[in-house]
């Protein structure tokens, strides 16, 4: 697998990034080290995960992704082979002060992952959603010493709207601090909405992007396809989480492209999984998608054809495929 420049940064990263937040939940430990160890294998060699996970947990589970990737690395001894990301923000525990971007939240949230993570730095360090109570300054000055106390390599964000983002940009450039270098959007073909303004901005401004959900949350495997039918242990239906999957997903409109999707790849011998990777990868300004599984033979599968190159034909028939679906306006503040 290639590499490439996250953002405007020197630090390379693999060109695609593993996501974590089945461990924990959908995957136990033993799952959760065979995904990494497959996704290793097959090059890749950025990880993302956050404080909150694992996906569809409450405050008992909260942080048992990071605490598997640790043990993890502790077994492997491949820490520095890797560029490792986190992210704070959602709620840890009961409190007001437990959950956030205040300065208090995100000091005491960035010790907590590098304990739960046993290293002594994470290479990103993000922030998961807006905090509308928090001054973005204060959010950006506590990222700043983070960074100059070492604890820290570079900061991002996640589920920000462009004119969050500017805001944060003109705030550190005018302030002197730290400054976002990447960004994680939701995006796949069924979903586009950061094509108008998001995609121009990290553009313009340098910023990596790292998509998530690139595959619809498995709805663009074409797994539910034929059935219909919510499947349990998936995140259609995950605690906390499946009715944010069902939302954005989960109607006939999308079934039916999806459907549509899947038989013309199919008659042309093409995995709707690998077709549905290399339509995000092959836009203009993507850095690196984030690519998830809860068994390692499932990520071993996404991976089979990862050299593929949609020709212009395919490329036309998944572009088109967005412009029929009902439109939802993104809410910038739901995590996945």
């Amino acid at each position: 697998m290639r590499t490439t420049r996250l953002g405007r940064t020197g630090l390379h990263v693999s060109e695609l990034c593993l996501g974590t937040m089945t461990f924990g939940n959908q995957a136990d430990e033993a799952t959760s080290h065979a995904i990494l160890d497959t996704a290793v294998a097959n090059g890749i060699t950025f990880i993302d995960t956050a404080d909150v996970y694992p996906l569809g947990g409450d405050f008992s589970s909260a942080g048992r992704t990071e605490v598997f990737i640790g043990s993890w690395l502790k077994a492997r001894k491949n820490r520095h082979d890797l560029v490792l990301a986190t992210k704070c923000r959602g709620a840890m525990a009961p409190g007001a002060n437990n959950e956030g971007l205040s300065r208090k939240h995100i000091m005491a949230a960035c010790d907590a992952s590098l304990t739960r993570l046993g290293v002594d730095y994470i290479d990103l360090y993000q922030v998961h959603s807006p905090d509308p109570e928090t001054p973005i300054s204060e959010t950006l000055e506590a990222l700043t010493d983070l960074v100059r106390a070492g604890k820290v390599r570079y900061i991002g964000c996640s589920n920000f709207t462009a004119m969050q983002i500017m805001q944060a940009l003109w705030t550190s450039d005018a302030r002197h601090l730290s400054s976002f270098v990447s960004l994680q959007p939701r995006y796949n073909m069924l979903f586009r909405m950061i094509e108008d303004e998001i995609l121009p901005v990290a553009k313009a401004y340098g910023l990596g992007v790292i998509p998530y959900n690139p595959l619809a949350g498995g709805m663009l495997t074409g797994r539910y396809t034929a059935q219909r039918t919510l499947q349990p242990g998936t995140r259609f239906n995950l605690t906390g989480a499946g009715e944010l999957y069902r939302k954005r997903y989960w109607n006939d409109e999308v079934h039916n492209t999806v459907a549509e999707l899947q038989t013309y790849f199919a008659g042309r011998g093409i995995s709707l999984t690998h077709a549905a990777l290399a339509w995000v990868r092959a836009q203009e300004g993507i850095t690196a998608p984030i690519i998830g599984a809860s068994r390692p033979e499932q990520l071993a599968d996404s991976l089979a054809n990862i050299d593929l190159v949609l020709d212009v034909e395919a490329m036309a028939i998944c572009n088109n495929a967005w412009f029929d679906l009902p439109k939802e306006r993104d809410v910038a503040v739901a995590r996945r």
